[in-house]
């Protein structure tokens, strides 16, 4: 998994998360579906980086690529 990927599963996760507590405030139907596809989404991203920076070789130069 490319670095651009990671980070754009972190922004979408992050966006999920903020409309689904939104739903939540409002008490809209589908809120706490939301936040758990929000958070799953975080919580793979962060996985997917902290895998990628242990087997990278030279993590200095992991966010110049």
């Amino acid at each position: 998994m490319k670095n651009k990927h990671i980070i754009i599963a972190f922004v979408l996760g992050f966006i999920i998360t903020i409309i689904g507590a939104l739903f939540k405030i409002m008490h809209w139907p589908y809120a706490s579906a939301l936040l758990i596809l929000g958070m799953l989404c975080e919580a793979y991203a962060g996985i997917a980086l902290v895998v990628k920076i242990y087997k990278d070789q030279n993590p200095n130069g992991f966010f110049n690529k």
